[in-house]
């Protein structure tokens, strides 16, 4: 991925954007044909994880569960 410089009015539009979704990170990742919204947040409240449950596929949701079992595992 290449990164591209904007000019400050976009930046501060996008941020407006950002924020009324409730998205106050200062990275993330918009992938236009998904029409989805990413951001690297360590604290989920309940209502972004169901929120983004809508957005991933079965097969994806299902690599997530994978990841998680075998996080567990190590854990124990």
């Amino acid at each position: 991925m290449i990164p591209r410089k904007i000019d400050l009015q976009s930046a501060n539009a996008i941020k407006s954007i950002l924020k009324k979704m409730d998205i106050h990170n200062s990275r993330v990742l918009i992938d236009l044909d998904k029409q989805t919204v990413e951001s690297h947040e360590e604290n989920y409240s309940i209502d972004n994880l169901l929120e983004a449950a809508g957005a991933l596929s079965p097969q994806r949701g299902k690599e997530l569960l994978e990841e998680v079992n075998r996080s567990r595992e190590e854990w124990d």
